[in-house]
């Protein structure tokens, strides 16, 4: 066997590999039903998040101005591009740990239809894509406010919020109508 004919073999062996390789399938791409993209934010030294479906932006928290006669978790009003927002901190829904509203919170807005309510937050750690299997359903031990509002819970002890939920709670509306 001569030398061109060895270097000739060698590069049908090789372009033959390289055929193959192309040929195979390609991985399908992971379906997008498969992922929920969170915002992901602290509340009292644990991590919640929201699906951000039903978020409609971030702000920080500037003025805000309290409502006589509500409840305690109804912290007050902001004002935000014309419209004014409740802001409800969770910490006090819950029942949480809180230590007080700094300038560092942020007001996490929700919308539905006509309606936006804001959620208070210590700490906003940013949009990601959690796999849905990766969200596990709330323990059926697990009693509590804190329950009618889960999703679910991750490895990782990210708290999935039902924002839906959330929005359709009439705790969370505000009765223009003052009763005495």
């Amino acid at each position: 066997m001569n030398e061109t004919t060895s270097d000739a073999e060698h590069i049908r062996k090789t372009l033959r590999l390289r055929a193959e390789a192309l040929a195979r399938p390609v991985a399908a791409p992971p379906d997008e039903t498969e992922f929920l993209e969170v915002l992901e934010f602290g509340l009292a030294e644990e991590r919640y998040a929201l699906e951000t479906a039903h978020v409609h932006e971030v702000q920080p928290l500037r003025r805000l101005a309290p409502i006589p006669c509500t409840p305690p978790f109804l912290r007050g009003l902001v004002h935000l591009r014309g419209r004014l927002v409740a802001v409800i901190d969770l910490k006090k829904f819950f029942d949480l740990p809180e230590h007080g509203i700094t300038d560092l919170h942020h007001v996490v807005v929700l919308q539905k239809s006509e309606m936006d309510i804001g959620l208070l937050a210590d700490t906003v750690y940013g949009v990601r894509m959690l796999p849905r299997d990766a969200v596990q359903p709330p323990l059926p031990t697990l009693t509590g406010i804190r329950a009618d509002y889960l999703k679910g819970i991750t490895a990782e002890r990210v708290v999935v919020l039902d924002a839906p939920r959330i929005l359709a709670d009439p705790r969370f509306i505000i009765d223009e109508n003052v009763h005495s």
